[in-house]
């Protein structure tokens, strides 16, 4: 087979770890890609192999169950919007993504709810876990610890790249960042409804990492409006800026729109999106850049459809109701009507 393409960057995150050489040439190139490109390939990343086997067979144990099982954790049994979505079930931008999928966050206890509590308080919550298998949960949480350390090593080396103590960022994550992780399933376009697997769209968060199993599928737009394709590349993930770091730089770091391509008929592609956020009762500060930095600042994009908040815990809930009516609809009927105040349709 012909090799792919590669459009985007590759940086080998060993170097980061290695000598301070290294270190230093690491986060010279990672700052050319934070403003140039937002998104990147990142090889000797060190989690371990066996642990990304053991998740992509979980995940394709758990997807070719029976709808009936699959459905016993379906979302809209969780208040806390955790659990397994058919496809169809989740919109970008109004429109369904044809994908099906599990989403697990931080594992954890639902807060008590009072009157004067915020809206965010609502996603604490534990997660929805499969019967049909169980080995999932540790898998999961295995997986979610060692992604987790590579985002926050990764925010380091951001912070560094502009001109930042490296700790620049750790206001906001710290003692808890939010850890959301989804398992994706995309049907082939003999079974999905349309092309998009998901529509074109920022990620919300500070950082995202991103399994690519072997079907390609993922397109990400550059800043001259191009699509360019970003094909698996074995033994790597593919890295994303959030909107919370384009917000943090007023616009010095792409927070670039991407989509996913529905696979081919009789295919079926399979994914596996972390996204390390913010704690949701932070807000986003600017930081201080540097003059020569600070001379590249964008300011923020703007979209009316999808207006940016500083309040992280505003921004996901934001998401997360629009993302998922039939969750909303079941459980958040009251901040519905917030929500079109603040947000139009």
């Amino acid at each position: 087979m012909t090799a792919p393409h590669i459009a985007l960057p590759i940086l080998d995150f060993s170097l980061f770890r290695g000598t301070a050489e290294d270190r230093a040439a690491f986060v010279d190139d990672l700052r050319r890609v934070l403003h140039d490109d937002g998104f990147f390939y990142l090889s000797g990343h060190g989690v371990p192999k066996d642990l990304i086997a053991a998740l992509v067979a979980a995940s394709k144990r758990f997807f070719a169950l029976p709808l009936a099982e699959k459905l016993k954790i379906e979302m809209v049994k969780s208040p806390h919007f955790r659990g397994y979505n058919r496809a169809g079930f989740e919109r970008t931008r109004g429109a369904q993504d044809w994908r099906e999928q599990i989403d697990f966050n931080t594992e954890g206890t639902a807060r008590t709810i009072g009157p004067d509590s915020p809206g965010w308080a609502r996603l604490f919550g534990p997660n929805q876990w499969p019967e049909a298998v169980p080995e999932l949960k540790e898998i999961v949480l295995s997986y979610q610890a060692q992604v987790t350390a590579i985002g926050i090593d990764l925010l380091k080396a951001i912070a560094l790249a502009l001109g930042q103590p490296e700790d620049a960022f750790a206001p906001v994550y710290e003692p808890q960042p939010t850890q959301l992780l989804k398992l994706i399933r995309y049907p082939g376009r003999d079974v999905a409804q349309s092309d998009q697997g998901v529509g074109a769209h920022k990620d919300g968060g500070l950082i995202t990492i991103l399994l690519q199993d072997e079907v390609p599928g993922l397109r990400v737009q550059t800043v001259d409006g191009r699509w360019i394709d970003a094909p698996p590349v074995p033994g790597t993930f593919v890295i994303n800026t959030g909107e919370l770091l384009e917000l943090a730089t007023n616009g010095f770091v792409r927070a670039d729109v991407h989509d996913v391509i529905a696979p081919p008929p009789g295919v079926e592609r399979f994914s596996f999106a972390f996204f390390l956020g913010a704690r949701y009762d932070a807000t986003i500060p600017v930081l201080p850049l540097p003059e020569d930095l600070r001379g590249l600042e964008r300011g923020l994009s703007v979209d009316p459809l999808n207006p940016l908040f500083r309040e992280v815990g505003q921004n996901h809930l934001k998401s997360r109701l629009r993302s998922h009516p039939d969750v909303a609809q079941a459980h958040h009927a009251d901040l519905l009507a917030e929500l079109a105040e603040a947000v139009p349709a």
